[in-house]
């Protein structure tokens, strides 16, 4: 039976550093649009978190709604998983990292979800610099409603109806970096290479880490004319360069070609190892950074790679001074210390 997922693990499979194998990473099977990149992306996920090692129960993923909001279904199944109302991922991811900051944040979000209807909340998660990693499946479509145009679909594309869109693309990538995010990359789900590497340093990344992933729809938005197609993305794709994220006391392992290469240490002393292929650009430079984006656009080209970090670090549990303990974790005589307590507050104000 198709539906049920094999139980069996390959003889020759290797566990990771903590004794987990791959299979612990999976969630149950997709039912996502036969080669949709969402399901490429879902792959790359467990892969990266398989990689670092991360053991499943630290992960809470949470999602919106749509065909990318559908995805955490489909990996770490033994992580915590939210699902929420349509575009209000970030406020759920807010008040849950709130109460317990001691887990790995994974926001899975579309284009739709993203910037139209959530592009109030999304605006507000980056500008308190949630520590969360954001990944969204940028399609150009809504593929639940049948495929009408996003606010990411480009001026000009064609949709499968034949119609051309009248109205400019959203950049998610270029928007990120402007209200503040302190990680910005994009990819392109047929390019896992790239793309688990990425995953990974976002991961690692404390603050804001935002990694908009071009995913065609291949039912509703991978036609002659489409700018999110596969055809139209391998054509027009330039990346920034290639990365490694380098955990803290582990071998630098890097295959690149000769160039050159620059280390950013992250705030928990993990590095990421960037080979640039753009000599103008710099990774930790903003005004660098958005530079490179607009000359992309200009010269009609979808930049990938990291994109931009930074390396100052003080995210919302910082800016807030919160507890070095979870909130979740407190007692009830910490929350309420008595009459006392109270009365000082209340003789401060005075």
């Amino acid at each position: 039976m198709t539906y049920i997922k094999p139980a069996f693990r390959h003889p020759s499979a290797q566990p990771n550093a903590i004794g987990y194998y791959k299979k612990d990473y999976e969630g149950a099977l997709s039912t996502l649009c036969a080669g949709c990149g969402h399901d490429s992306i879902n792959g790359a996920i467990v892969q990266a978190c398989f990689e670092l090692a991360i053991e499943p129960h630290r992960i809470a993923k949470l999602s919106g709604i749509g065909c990318s909001s559908k995805s955490p279904t489909y990996f770490m199944s033994k992580s915590h998983g939210f699902n929420t109302v349509h575009g209000r991922m970030p406020s759920v991811a807010t008040g849950a990292q709130l109460a317990n900051k001691d887990l790995i944040y994974l926001g899975v979000s579309g284009d739709g979800d993203t910037v139209s209807i959530g592009m109030g909340q999304f605006a507000h998660a980056i500008r308190r610099n949630l520590n969360m990693l954001y990944i969204v499946m940028n399609n150009g479509c809504y593929g639940l409603t049948k495929g009408q145009d996003s606010a990411t679909a480009d001026a000009g594309s064609i949709s499968k109806g034949g119609n051309s869109n009248p109205f400019q693309a959203i950049d998610i990538a270029s928007l990120g970096m402007e209200l503040g995010a302190t990680y910005v990359a994009r990819s392109f789900s047929g390019d896992k290479a790239q793309l688990i590497p990425l995953i990974k340093a976002g991961l690692a990344h404390k603050g804001f880490a935002l990694i908009d992933v071009i995913s065609p729809c291949v039912t509703f938005n991978n036609n002659a004319g489409s700018t999110k197609s596969y055809d139209y993305t391998r054509e027009h794709i330039e990346a920034t360069g290639s990365i490694d994220l380098v955990p803290m006391k582990s071998e630098i392992v890097h295959d690149q070609p000769t160039g050159t290469t620059q280390s950013i240490t992250l705030h928990d002393d993990d590095e990421i190892a960037v080979h640039k292929l753009h000599r103008e650009w710099d990774p930790t430079d903003k005004q660098s950074a958005s530079a490179r984006m607009n000359r992309a656009k200009a010269d009609g080209e979808i930049l990938t790679g990291l994109i931009y970090v930074s390396n100052e670090y003080n995210d919302l549990v910082g800016m807030l001074n919160m507890s070095e303990r979870p909130m979740n974790d407190l007692t009830e005589k910490e929350l309420c210390p008595g009459q006392k307590v109270l009365d000082e507050i209340n003789a401060g104000f005075r």
